[in-house]
């Protein structure tokens, strides 16, 4: 598989990590198993983690071997969404247009009903993204580290009736800053050891609980690595001689997996979800429902069962969460068949199978 191919297979699984356990069905922020998220890759800050005794992680790392020489080109990048507040605002006069500077006089309310729909307050998520520039692996030792803010933020989004615009979705989140540190060492002829840290330095000092510390965390963290002129050494099945320096790699918080077509070696992430070498989404799968655990199959039908009321309350719970039904209740016949299953890797039986 070429370069281009593996870094857009990288994506797709990346953004499956990313996005699972967003929000599970049915998909309602009243439901019990939604009241308490993002589980997966979670990084608080470090204030609030002593204040746990560790028991909230603050950083993580990931360790892996790769085959380099002088011009191998390794690129890595640090992925994570961060929490952003919805409330939702009714304005005191409706009006036209949003001003160009201040805000409009509103009151936060528990619900808005506007043309139809209703907007109540929830947390979404922005996805984060960091760029590391790459270390020479020809050099025997060397460490690179940078930092990184994200600087807080408040925006409106008008919403409008007939009459004008009569709410406002206010979104807020807070300021994060971390740093990401690389460290290269050549531990035997052409064979280089990697490893990539991440920490969440936001201040933190404020948190009194898990909910206030998420909104200053990094949530679904992990890492994507792809290399040139280079390959990646698998962590699950590396070659015998090279188990014993595979084994002594340290991961905390997320372990690396090899990305693309069996047998390639120039892609890899870091996940905070145990996976195994080369993952793949079904290509029949018509779409993300964050939850990598369940069948598509049957979350769809289950979508479908839904009464009316509750599928109002998922419309109104969160935009990811109307696009899946509304996906799911236009699939053709011939796409759900599709989502009953498929048979892949058959091999002739030997001799030996008989």
């Amino acid at each position: 598989m070429t370069a281009a191919a593996n870094a857009d297979r990288l994506n797709r699984i990346a953004e499956a990590v990313l996005y699972e356990g967003y929000m599970l069905y049915p998909y309602r922020a009243s439901a019990v198993k939604n009241q308490q998220r993002w589980n997966f890759g979670v990084l608080c800050p470090r204030a609030y983690s002593e204040k746990q005794d560790g028991t909230e992680a603050w950083k993580m790392q990931t360790e892996f071997l790769m085959e380099a020489d002088l011009t191998t080109e390794l690129s890595i990048k640090v992925r994570f969404l961060q929490i952003v507040t919805r409330s939702i605002g009714k304005l005191t006069h409706p009006l036209v247009e949003l001003p160009s500077k201040g805000e409009p006089e509103f009151t936060i309310v528990d619900k808005l009903e506007i043309a139809g729909r209703t907007f109540v307050p929830w947390e979404e998520a922005a996805e984060r993204e960091v760029i590391v520039p790459a270390l020479p692996p020809g050099v025997p030792s060397l460490q690179q580290s940078r930092s990184f803010e994200i600087y807080a933020g408040r925006e409106l989004e008008p919403l409008r009736d007939d009459g004008g615009i009569v709410g406002v979705i206010v979104r807020v989140w807070k300021a994060l800053s971390g740093s990401v540190e690389i460290n290269s060492q050549t531990r035997e002829d052409g064979v280089v050891k990697f490893s990539v840290k991440v920490r969440n330095l936001s201040s933190g000092t404020s948190a009194q609980c898990r909910a206030d510390a998420l909104l200053e965390s990094f949530v679904s963290t992990h890492a994507c690595m792809s290399a040139e002129n280079g390959q990646f050494i698998s962590s699950i099945d590396p070659p015998e001689h090279l188990k014993s320096l595979s084994a002594a790699c340290e991961n905390i918080g997320c372990w690396p997996v090899l990305v693309g077509e069996e047998g390639d070696r120039d892609t890899m992430l870091a996940s905070p979800i145990i996976l195994y070498d080369y993952p793949q989404i079904a290509a029949e799968s018509p779409g993300s429902l964050f939850d990598g655990t369940e069948i598509d199959e049957i979350l769809s039908l289950r979508i479908l069962t839904m009464t009316d009321e509750e599928k109002h309350e998922m419309r109104q719970s969160d935009e990811r969460a109307l696009q899946i039904l509304e996906r799911t209740e236009n699939m053709p016949a011939e796409q759900f068949m599709k989502l009953h299953g498929a048979l892949r890797g058959l091999h002739p039986a030997g001799k030996e199978a008989q």
